[in-house]
């Protein structure tokens, strides 16, 4: 894992989110925070394939994607020891399995300072 930038930012940020607009928002905005390198996955398969050429420093993940949620790349990342933080457009309320209940989780839309947030925070 590759040192936070001298901002508090991580320097590579992996993006697991289907919906290309959503993701792109969240790279320009995580983009002017500083963050070198941000990557975007819209499958899991996909997100573990740039987990194992290079681990990034942080991962928002999308709880569900078109045809899968993304609880088993979340674990995978805890094994890994690579924060993340759940993004979901279903609410605060949205059920995670109890191994991620207490896992970091922000409701899109989200504002610009939650995401920040929760990168310098990268718990």
């Amino acid at each position: 894992m590759e040192p936070a930038l001298f901002n508090g930012m991580p320097s590579d940020v992996l993006i697991v989110e289907d919906d290309p607009i959503i993701a792109l928002d969240f790279e320009d905005t995580i983009l002017g925070f500083g963050v070198k390198t941000v990557r975007t996955a819209t499958s899991v398969a996909r997100a573990l394939q740039i987990i194992a050429y290079r681990r990034p420093d942080f991962a928002l993940l999308d709880v569900v994607l078109a045809r899968e949620n993304t609880f088993a790349l979340a674990e995978e990342l805890d094994a890994l020891q690579i924060p993340y933080v759940f993004v979901t457009g279903y609410g605060a309320d949205v059920r995670l399995p109890a191994a991620l209940a207490d896992k970091p989780r922000l409701v899109k839309p989200c504002s610009s300072e939650a995401l920040e947030a929760a990168l310098r925070r990268r718990v």
